[in-house]
């Protein structure tokens, strides 16, 4: 049971009432009569919590950074009328606003109440219990119970680079020849024939289209589509890092993003494995329209762990699940220590199967460091970091791995324009 401010209302109106116009004995026990009558009569008159059933979308999903509606369905399914309020709980991190509602149903009747959700980061919340206080018809008490009633809210990742999509899409389409402009890069997927010119390579030749032609002719090749790609989010300590506004996985979900819409594009396969000491998170064989959305169920929930990443262990879960030759794209770190520790004995075993590009976010505080003669001290540290990470990449690129570093606003669209020119080249 449960009393409401206007008990203690009346219970102060009667004491007054008592004390100035029949002070005695009798006055106490009728108005203590009176108030406990009122109070049982309202007690009886309360609907029962059952009647009230309570229903909402076990999931309802929203992009970081906006808002969403999730809806709590009350039905009264009794013979009486119900009033009072219910409460929806969500965690703090969830933001809820408009959280109590006001209930007053007839019987056989619904109601849909909205509490508005605005997450903070990225990930599930769950609900908690919904707090049901229904009060009698005379509101001075009433009954409370709690509900389970199960649901969560899924924050994806913003993907703000969503807007360099469609140009990306379409310097692929030139690329593969769909517009006018047919752009042929050095793959190996046949494009057509054309006239043989001075200096191409007598090896394209096609002599069988040759006798049925009266020119020499040659083939023309364009990037393989349907391809295969494969990429590794390192979610170790190292992507912890704080870098501009948010994590070094913020950053490399960012730009994987990206990546995957556009493969998605192209034709290709994409695969996902996020792995410290153990996988995290993982999206196999999709491809086509539904790949981006996976993408961003898979990497929604995805928080950096504390330890240090088993790279020989993340190595041998790529090569057992990537058979055939493919794309490898490792978002990891290219701090010194990191690579020579972690990375350059693992790498031979992946690049001798696989063609492998190594995708690492910048500090562009570390860049306006050595930029700026403020403070010498924190310039030529600045300047000493950034000459050991430019002798890491010359030494990966001399192994044959491709490396994309930029800063959280440039990565994405980095990592896109190497994509693309992998494509063109026909080595992807």
């Amino acid at each position: 049971m449960v009393v409401t401010g206007r008990l203690a209302a009346a219970a102060g109106v009667l004491a007054l009432l008592v004390t100035f116009v029949v002070p005695s004995l009798l006055g106490v026990v009728v108005a203590t009569s009176l108030l406990a009558a009122a109070l049982l009569v309202d007690l009886g008159s309360v609907g029962r919590a059952r009647d009230l059933t309570l229903a909402r979308e076990p999931l309802t999903v929203v992009r970081l950074g906006r808002s969403t509606e999730v809806e709590l369905v009350a039905t009264n399914t009794g013979t009486r009328a119900l009033r009072g309020t219910v409460w929806d709980d969500w965690p703090d991190s969830a933001r809820a606003e408009n959280r109590s509602h006001t209930v007053d149903l007839a019987p056989a009747t619904l109601v849909r109440f909205r509490t508005v959700l605005t997450p903070t980061y990225r990930g599930d919340r769950v609900a908690g219990q919904v707090t049901v206080r229904l009060i009698g018809p005379l509101g001075l008490a009433g009954r409370q119970t709690r509900r389970d009633v199960p649901a969560r809210v899924r924050a994806l990742p913003p993907f703000r680079s969503e807007k360099l999509l469609r140009s990306k899409v379409k310097r692929l389409q030139l690329l593969e020849g769909r517009n006018v402009a047919n752009l042929r890069g050095q793959g190996n997927e046949f494009d057509s024939f054309r006239e043989y010119v001075a200096g191409d390579d007598v090896r394209g030749i096609d002599w069988r289209a040759t006798a049925r032609a009266t020119d020499v002719l040659v083939r023309t090749w364009r990037p393989e589509r349907h391809r295969h790609m494969l990429m590794l989010l390192d979610t170790g300590r190292i992507s912890a890092g704080r870098v501009g506004d948010g994590t070094r996985l913020d950053a490399s979900i960012e730009a994987a993003l990206l990546l995957g819409g556009l493969a998605a594009a192209a034709g290709d396969s994409v695969d996902l494995l996020a792995h410290d000491r153990e996988p995290r998170a993982e999206v196999r064989g999709i491809s086509g329209k539904a790949l981006q959305l996976r993408l961003m169920h898979a990497m929604a929930g995805i928080t950096p762990v504390l330890v240090d990443t088993d790279s020989a262990g993340l190595v041998r879960a790529a090569i057992q699940r990537t058979r055939r030759r493919s794309l490898v794209v490792w978002f990891t770190s290219l701090d010194g220590a990191a690579v020579e520790e972690n990375l350059l004995p693992v790498l031979p075993a992946l690049a001798q199967r696989h063609r492998v590009l190594i995708v690492s976010v910048t500090d562009p505080e570390v860049t306006a460091a050595a930029a700026s003669r403020a403070d010498r001290y924190a310039a030529a540290a600045a300047e000493s970091v950034l000459a050991e990470r430019a002798l890491v990449q010359e030494s990966l690129r001399r192994r044959g791995i491709g490396v994309v570093a930029a800063s959280p606003d440039r990565l994405p669209e980095a990592l896109a324009d190497e994509y693309l020119e992998l494509k063109q080249s026909g080595t992807m």
